[in-house]
């Protein structure tokens, strides 16, 4: 145990963000540099090491939670990392992008603060990487077994690494010109600095994987060819479909994806434009979606100039507090306010759009809502409720559903789909073609980072076991597990 009275003597608190009227001024993370160990120590000092980490079950990944926050409250920095990377490829990015359904799941949240885990979790790893404490991990020999990944988002780079370690020759696709899927191009660099990517990335260049850029796979290469070049190939493309918005306005100019709109203000930070093609400056911003992605759009909104910033979400405001039907230790719907919406803008709940209008040029104006309630199964209009705000840039951040099969791969690869349109697999993550395995959101559907990860992990240690007969490979979850989310 780490301070055996830390949760009766220490008060939970969380890293710092950089004031707002600072931060919107520039694209870099939100936090001020965690430099402060002495709090992250008594932080850490808090976790009381239960008879039965609950913590763990939250994690998909099976974090050893309790030995690394003994570590590091004891200032052993390097035993902890050490303990960190058994369980998690890449921390630097479940420690800043993960909603920490550990934290739901700690024992001492049941009538406290839980223990502040991801703030405890990136301290480690960023400390590690500033002692020069994370190094590649070359394999002693190699098989003479090679592997192709399709996707370079964070299952992807699991699955690739693992298989690297075992020594296999692995070669990851990636479309896009850059490693990192979403990481690179769908996370705004206010909430992860790309430099966490690039790091890794030459890491694993060093053990030996081998990356592919600008290949689209079904286009430029087809499944087919990666069967006959490859021992064992493995999907990790993600759920890229997004979930669209049917109503009479929409083909308007000025109303995009999300998916559209925030990779290209990735690539500004890039240096592959001066001005986002898709800007929000002096524009009146509506974003539909209040998730994850939904608040991505609006903190790049405020960077980008907006004169206004509107969030709508069709769901009513959830509560503060736990509600009663989603008890600990499940991971609650409750009511959170993000580093962007600490920046401004409205947030409309209960709502529902209706349509766009334009002017005479085609670009949208306005948007027509309504309020809503659920009844029967369904959300109802409220009558009389009908009315407009100004709209000059709409982005829909609505999630995802299911793998893009336009490209053909799954056509080429002869992969099956399951029932919610994601690539089937067996309790192996193996597909119904020989030597063809699946991972991530394109088996799992749209998820969270540390799933993917997860996902990754146990991918490889199948696609091992396919290869040599066994493997040393770690396997932390089933394709059948499921997060303890109501």
């Amino acid at each position: 145990m780490a301070d055996p009275k830390g949760f009766l003597t220490t008060g939970k608190q969380l890293a710092e963000r950089r004031p707002v009227d600072v931060r919107l001024r520039d694209w870099n993370e939100v936090y001020v540099e965690r430099s402060l160990l002495p709090i992250i120590t008594k932080q850490a000092g808090r976790c009381m090491d239960c008879g039965i980490p609950f913590c763990h079950n939250g994690c998909p990944l099976g974090n050893l939670i309790p030995e690394w926050n003994d570590l590091a409250y004891r200032d052993d920095w390097t035993g902890a990392i050490e303990r960190l990377h058994a369980t998690n490829n890449f921390p630097e990015f479940t420690g800043r992008l993960c909603p920490a359904p550990c934290e739901s799941a700690c024992v001492l949240g049941i009538n406290q603060d839980a223990v502040t885990i991801k703030n405890v979790e990136v301290t480690i790893i960023d400390k590690a990487w500033d002692r020069g404490g994370v190094t590649p991990q070359v394999p002693e020999r190699l098989s003479g077994k090679t592997v192709a990944v399709v996707g370079s988002g964070p299952a992807g780079l699991a699955v690739a690494q693992q298989l690297t370690r075992a020594g296999h020759t692995v070669v990851v696709y990636e479309r896009a010109d850059r490693v990192g899927g979403l990481l690179r191009y769908g996370i705004p660099e206010f909430k992860m600095e790309k430099r966490h990517i690039n790091r890794r990335i030459e890491q694993m260049r060093a053990e030996g994987t081998r990356f592919r850029t600008g290949v689209h796979v079904g286009e430029d290469i087809t499944g087919q060819q990666l069967r006959e070049r490859f021992d064992a190939v493995v999907v990790a493309a993600g759920a890229t479909t997004a979930r669209d918005l049917p109503v009479p306005g929409r083909e308007l100019k000025g109303v995009h994806q999300a998916m559209e709109y925030l990779p290209l203000a990735n690539k500004v930070q890039e240096g592959d434009f001066v001005e986002s093609p898709i800007s929000a400056k002096g524009k009146h911003v509506v974003v539909i979606g209040g998730g994850d992605t939904g608040a991505d759009c609006v903190g790049t909104a405020h960077r980008q100039g907006a004169a206004s910033v509107t969030q709508l979400e069709i769901m009513p405001r959830p509560s503060e507090e736990r509600p009663g039907h989603q008890p600990w230790p499940t991971m609650p719907m409750t009511y959170k306010v993000t580093s962007a919406h600490e920046e401004g803008g409205e947030r409309i709940y209960s709502v529902n759009t209706t349509r766009f209008a334009g002017d005479e040029e085609g670009n949208v104006q306005e948007l027509h809502l309504v309020e809503v309630e659920f009844k029967d199964g369904r959300f109802e209009p409220v009558p009389g409720t009908e009315r407009a705000i100004p709209a000059q840039l709409v982005t829909l951040a609505m999630g995802f559903t299911g793998t893009d099969v336009r490209n053909g791969l799954v056509e080429q690869l002869g992969v099956d789909l399951d029932a919610r349109g994601n690539i089937g697999r067996d309790g192996r993550f193996a597909t119904n073609v020989d030597g063809v395995y699946v991972c991530g959101d394109a088996g799992r559907g749209q998820s969270l980072i540390v799933w993917a990860i997860a996902e990754g992990r146990s991918a490889a240690a199948a696609v091992d076991t396919y290869l040599g007969g066994k493997t040393p490979l770690p396997a932390p979850i089933r394709p059948t597990d499921r997060p303890l989310v109501v």
